[in-house]
């Protein structure tokens, strides 16, 4: 997959369970703050959407979990994006970054809500378009 957004992250001691290793629910936040950071990179303010009546929520999840992360590894959050309906679909991978051995992929499809209501955001569409569909 091509991937037109990536960032790079390490494990924090705090984020693994009693086993050593990654607790599962971490890999969805590593997921949300890259998405976070791509939306900066589009020129878009979650908070200020916000403020403006539109929220993108998430719909529905699919997760796999492949290799487990550790402690202190540092790996690549990668994402890409689709468009299907009304829904943002945003493809995302976690690698870690010494073998890059994939972890964690994660198919996250998201929706606006426009002041409450399911709707399309010109502000999103116009943000992603040229994103949207590269593979």
């Amino acid at each position: 997959m091509k991937y037109i957004f990536e960032t790079k992250m390490e494990v924090r001691d705090y984020e693994c369970d009693i086993e050593g290793i990654v607790n599962n629910a971490n890999y969805v936040h590593y997921c949300e703050h890259t998405r976070h950071l791509f939306l900066k990179k589009c020129g878009l303010s979650f908070a200020e959407m916000h403020e403006k009546g539109v929220d993108a929520v998430v719909a529905r999840m699919q997760l796999q979990f492949k290799t487990p992360l550790r402690p202190d590894d540092e790996f690549w959050s990668r994402l890409n994006l689709t468009k299907e309906g009304i829904k943002y679909v945003f493809h995302q991978d976690i690698y870690r970054a010494a073998d890059e051995k994939l972890c964690f992929r994660a198919k996250m499809e998201l929706v606006c809500l426009v002041n409450g209501q399911l709707g399309e955001s010109e502000d999103y569409d116009r943000a992603f378009q040229q994103y949207i569909g590269e593979q």
